[in-house]
């Protein structure tokens, strides 16, 4: 599942006239093609010998726990399509149930931020299921369907998935008027033998829950749930579930275990754009009593199923620590405060007596809280402006502090550059000359001046789009189109090119935040750090090249590990490729893998140097910034060094994405090395080569034995090579 495409996630601020765009943009190829967009495709040329040093007595900070994150949100059926369990779509019946020539039976796929809910229709006549808008069991209205002694009458939905002897189990809230006959059926084929139906008799006059279960004669991916009844008076639904009968928890058993494989330090949640709009109080207590509701931010309906304690779950279930964002678009400090409680508190308290009713009376410690997503955008719901929200920050600290002293809190920022690629500063009429370090757009500098002492961390997000370049000349040349991401033209580099340009989006960040702390000396005192919340090279399909795309930035990301400390990866579940009834990890999966087993936490960098620099920048994004471009000077490679905890181990990781064997000599200060050696090596192919479901894997993760620590050192092509070479000494 590819991530969100940058420009898809404004669509709450304004359609993208996207035809018109790329004109612009071609236009605007041409008229620099002789300036900095072309410079960008002249690759330097190395050295005859690349030379590598590493210097083992220069040390960063330890790796942290929580480099590797990922980022998750409610994002239309995102999070209920790839971890939740349950089959029904709507099966709060948000929407009214209406004849199947109103709405078709199986929606067209889209892109996944679009997935369209699967519809309830009624059994003819149509005229027989209304809405009961005057005792509805959930939301606003449940369905009532006016029975006949010997025709039944009910609902369906279709379009479900189904496996092959599978078990599957489910239950349903009904009331109805006595004598009424019930049958739910799940039926898998054309002929009568090809479903299986559960009678269900003596229905309550009261709303009351009934099991039910299937077990599966014959695989389908067009399968269809029935609740057919007959009778005199009538019968009302108030909700139901189907589920594989080995979900748990609620989840799907197949993507928890491959997460569970994968190790995350962290995962962000709930939101995302979502958070703006979402209300915890109604996200907890009985499942199926929470009402469903519209979410303005994706436009789309949400079952609420996922709620507070869901995600909690979640995280327990896949061994990672959860991170909190709290809703400071339309919500307020003191529902941000009464979430801390309920999430933190004891059993004691009035809010933390609540979870323990809702059946969980152990408080989770959540210790990290982010204020609030994306305040900056014009996207984002309940925007103001910085000089408000600093204020707002502040709020919400004190209450959340006051509630649990213990949290650490981050504060949801946007440096220049980020203001300057994501369009906000042209979206608000800020001329590109006044876009700098602390000027009046910079909200990272805000919270610097105005919210100290409120938060441990401030958070980046960022999104590369495969494909395009961000280019300031063609920003300001963008009078009349879209002004969020106005920048981003088409352009074609080598593959060497396309690899490291997400990477720069780290680079730069580095670069602004240690500007900042040459303006806020307290800053390194303190230990402030960044948290980019999200981040995502969007709309490139997950194979060996988007790998090697990522394994730079997380290389890029290492080599700044004194003030980078958090990272999350959009979305948690774009490791994976997934269907209705299975799942495996993808090439983006495998790569988190690899590193966080070798070049994960407590791992300490060290200097590396290398007589190869990478190339300039070939724009400025303002001022002087960036300095420089990602990677380190060993061009056409990417390298970190790092050595284990113990020192007994130096660990280089290495990344080739050229077609060629590339060669470079090994210099090591400081230390002895020793054989044998170890190689984990991720490569394919070809530079396409993918992992894709039901198929054997293109790209794998080989261990290779070496004898011993080799002067000269062979990196394949197209590979993530990992190094891990015993120390014998020190010097």
């Amino acid at each position: 599942m590819t991530a969100i495409l940058s420009s898809q996630r404004r669509e709450s601020f304004g359609a993208t006239r996207r035809s018109s765009l790329l004109t612009l943009a071609s236009a605007v190829v041409l008229a620099f093609a002789s300036g900095s967009i072309a410079s960008a495709q002249q690759p330097p040329k190395p050295p005859a010998q690349l030379v590598v040093t590493i210097h083992a007595n220069h040390t960063a900070r330890p790796i942290s726990k929580y480099e590797y994150g990922m980022f998750i949100e409610n994002l239309g059926q995102l999070t209920y399509r790839t971890l939740w369990s349950q089959m029904l779509d709507d099966r709060k019946f948000y929407y009214p149930i209406l004849p199947p020539s109103n709405h078709p039976a199986r929606p067209v796929p889209t892109f996944f931020r679009r997935m369209q809910l699967r519809k309830w229709h009624p059994i003819s006549p149509a005229q027989s299921v209304t809405m009961d808008t005057t005792d509805p069991f959930v939301g606003e209205h449940s369905p009532e369907i006016q029975l006949n002694s010997t025709t039944p009458r009910g609902i369906r939905q279709s379009g479900l998935s189904l496996v092959q002897d599978k078990h599957y189990t489910g239950y349903i809230y009904l009331r109805a008027s006595q004598g009424a006959h019930v049958r739910v059926s799940l039926i898998w084929g054309t002929s009568p033998s090809d479903r299986q139906t559960v009678t269900l008799r003596a229905i309550p006059t009261t709303y009351t829950k009934l099991p039910f279960h299937f077990t599966v004669g014959a695989g389908s991916s067009n399968a269809t749930f029935e609740v057919t009844a007959t009778g005199t008076g009538n019968l009302h639904i108030g909700t139901l579930s189907l589920m594989p009968s080995d979900n748990i928890d609620g989840f799907r058993p197949d993507t928890i275990a491959l997460l569970r494989q994968i190790h995350s330090g962290f995962w962000r949640l709930p939101g995302g754009n979502f958070i703006s709009d979402f209300s915890w109080y109604n996200s907890v207590g009985n499942i199926d009593k929470r009402p469903p509701k519209f979410d303005y931010a994706w436009n789309a309906v949400q079952s609420n199923d996922l709620g507070m304690d869901e995600f909690m779950t979640l995280c327990r279930l896949i061994h990672t620590t959860p991170y909190i964002t709290v809703n400071a678009g339309f919500g307020d400090a003191h529902s941000a405060a009464a979430e801390v409680q309920y999430i933190n508190g004891s059993i004691h308290t009035r809010l933390g007596a609540e979870r323990a009713r809702n059946g969980h009376p152990a408080p989770y410690n959540v210790k990290f809280w982010d204020i609030g997503n994306e305040p900056y955008g014009p996207w984002q719901l309940g925007r103001t402006d910085l000089k408000y929200f600093v204020i707002k920050t502040n709020f919400f600290a004190d209450a959340m502090r006051k509630t649990d002293p213990s949290i650490t809190l981050l504060a949801s920022g946007s440096m220049p550059s980020e203001m300057i690629i994501e369009g906000v500063a042209h979206a608000n009429h800020i001329p590109f000359s006044q876009v700098g370090i602390c000027t009046p757009s910079d909200w990272t500098c805000g919270y610097l001046k105005h919210s100290w002492g409120n938060f441990s961390g401030i958070t980046e997000h960022w999104y590369a789009r495969a494909g395009y370049r961000f280019s300031v000349a063609a920003a300001k040349a963008n009078k009349k189109y879209p002004h969020v991401e106005a920048g981003y033209i088409p352009f074609h580099g080598t593959t060497l090119q396309w690899v490291r340009e997400p990477s720069n989006r780290v680079r730069i960040k580095a670069e602004e935040w240690q500007a900042y702390q040459k303006r806020f000396p307290a800053m390194k005192k303190k230990h402030i750090f960044m948290s980019i919340d999200e981040y995502a090279y969007s709309g490139a399909p997950p194979n060996l090249k988007l790998a090697l795309a990522y394994a730079m930035v997380f290389n890029e990301m290492l080599r700044h590990t004194g003030f980078i400390r958090m990272s999350a990866f959009t979305m948690g579940v774009s490791t994976l490729n997934i269907t209705p009834t299975a799942a495996s990890l993808n090439t983006t999966g495998l790569l988190f893998e690899l590193y966080d087993r070798h070049m994960g936490p407590g791992l300490i960098p060290i200097k590396l140097t290398g007589n190869s620099p990478q190339p300039l920048p070939s724009e400025h994004l303002f001022g002087d910034f960036p300095h420089k471009q990602a990677g380190s000077p060993t061009y056409p490679l990417d390298m970190v060094a790092a050595l284990s905890p113990d020192h007994k181990f130096l660990n280089i990781a290495v990344v080739n994405a050229t077609q060629d064997t590339q060669h470079f000599n090994l210099n090591v200060d400081g230390l002895v090395l020793s054989g044998p050696s170890t190689l984990w090596r991720m490569t394919g192919p070809s530079i396409t080569a993918a992992n894709n479901l039901g198929q054997p894997p293109q790209v794998t993760i080989k261990t290779i034995h070496m004898d011993s620590a080799s002067h000269s050192v062979a990196v394949a092509p197209i590979s993530t090579d990992i190094y891990r070479f015993p120390i014998k000494a020190t010097n």
